[in-house]
């Protein structure tokens, strides 16, 4: 039997998820680029990681990068010379959640997060973050400043914070959840990158609400809370939106099948 594929540890999830050559580009097949092979190519050619560096970061062995990395400049070439479109999905991928252990940097404030909003011991809080604006349901998740985040215990709110995003947006925002330890999310639009993100970190979205944020909290609660599921934020293209939330539906984050060993 194999030995099952190890996570590739990846920062946060790409925003844009499909690239067009601007003549006839819709008509070829797509070239797909993994969600690690775009990461190899994001800290190594624009961060200017060595190799060695970026295998520390992403927490697989150096052949492995040297691996990925060549798939991924060979898409590239591909993209570039046949002048094929390009998509990003799928790959065997764990979003980094800011743990010291696993985190390789030292300043990300995902680090101070996962630190200073550990849940209680026993981790029986469920814990609800909600897109927040002066009290309101902020309408554009990757825009969102603030979430405003909920514990809830026994099925009553115990607590609550606003937390500034320090400035992340779209699929960063997913590590910005993830470090918050969040279990679900409360939003207005949501775009489908942002959507395959928390799906890959296992955050449940509830999407297409507006009002009071507290409100839709006691109503999700409640079981009473309306939403949209198929819910897509309107600041895109129709044709991306399409793709995207398919790529939302069927759950690109396969990781939850790799080996952490």
């Amino acid at each position: 039997m194999p030995r099952p594929t190890k996570c590739r540890r990846v920062c946060h999830y790409p925003h844009t998820l499909e690239f067009f050559p601007t003549m006839a580009g819709e008509e070829k097949l797509p070239v797909i680029l993994t969600v690690d092979e775009y990461e190899t190519i994001r800290l190594i050619d624009r961060e200017g990681m060595s190799q060695e560096q970026c295998s520390h970061s992403m927490q697989i062995a150096r052949t492995t990068v040297q691996k990925i990395y060549g798939s991924a400049r060979k898409k590239l070439a591909d993209v570039l010379v046949e002048g094929l479109p390009l998509r990003i999905e799928g790959g065997d991928v764990q979003l980094c959640d800011g743990a010291p252990s696993g985190c390789p940097q030292a300043g990300c404030f995902k680090r101070d997060y996962h630190q200073r909003y550990q849940k209680p011991k026993g981790d029986t809080v469920m814990r609800i973050a909600v897109t927040y604006d002066n009290g309101e349901i902020f309408q554009r998740f990757g825009h969102t400043k603030n979430f405003k985040v909920y514990d809830v215990e026994q099925g009553r709110v115990t607590n609550s914070t606003v937390v500034d995003t320090n400035g992340s947006g779209h699929g960063a925002l997913a590590g910005v959840l993830t470090a918050l330890h969040v279990d679900a999310v409360i939003c207005g639009g949501i775009g489908g990158g942002a959507q395959n993100a928390l799906a890959a970190a296992n955050i449940r979205v509830y999407g297409g609400v507006s009002g009071q944020a507290d409100q839709a909290v006691e109503a999700l609660l409640d079981n009473k809370l309306e939403y949209n599921p198929n819910v897509q934020c309107s600041h895109h293209g129709e044709h991306h939106h399409d793709h995207e939330h398919t790529c939302g539906e069927h759950g690109c984050g396969e990781h939850h099948h790799c080996s952490h060993s």
